[in-house]
């Protein structure tokens, strides 16, 4: 009982022969790759009568990989819970740039007001911003990197010194470019 095969296409009429279903048509080259990529098993020689038997022999290799892979994941992960939480907790204190110069210069023991309280919000906006869009920015390369199966945990520490230095030196600005800021400064630091 053969199987009648379907006839090639643009009317040539001669049935096709079957497709390979084991490798006929691989190269020595080809199938030795595959057996070195899928080796089979090795078989074990029964144990003689009376003796015990062997403790079964449990592969190990790549295992290490990915146990890494896994804590680089969960160290990647918990690095951006925390960010965010960071970027969450400090967005509205940026935002509100009087209370963050005030409480900046108490922490620094100067005594200075701002000259223009109103010109350091838009500072303030623009390190927010910049912190929360390089926290979004620092989430996307890991997660590209994770899901890669490169280890990643490193981009959130690098995200963070990168966009809180930016932020921080937005902040700045505006203390830097008051000058009764700027004095009480300059006093503070003199004996």
């Amino acid at each position: 009982m053969s199987e009648a095969l379907p006839p090639r296409p643009h009317g040539d009429e001669q049935p096709r022969p079957p497709r390979p279903q084991f490798g006929e048509y691989a190269s020595p080259e080809e199938q030795q790759r595959r057996i070195q990529a899928n080796p089979l098993p090795v078989p074990t020689p029964a144990p003689a009568a009376g003796a015990e038997e062997p403790a079964p022999v449990v592969p190990v290799a790549g295992s290490g990989a990915s146990t890494g892979r896994l804590i680089d994941r969960v160290v990647t992960v918990a690095l951006l819970v925390y960010g965010l939480l960071n970027v969450i907790v400090t967005i509205p204190q940026l935002t509100d740039y009087v209370t963050y110069a005030e409480n900046l210069l108490g922490m620094m023991g100067v005594d200075a007001t701002l000259s223009d309280p109103a010109g350091g919000r838009g500072w303030g906006v623009a390190a927010a911003l910049v912190m929360g869009l390089g926290w979004l920015a620092t989430a996307a390369l890991s997660y590209l990197r994770l899901r890669a199966g490169r280890t990643a945990f490193w981009i959130p520490i690098v995200g963070a010194v990168v966009f809180l230095g930016a932020s921080g030196l937005l902040m700045t600005v505006p203390l830097l470019n008051d000058p009764a800021v700027l004095d009480a400064i300059m006093r503070a630091g003199t004996p």
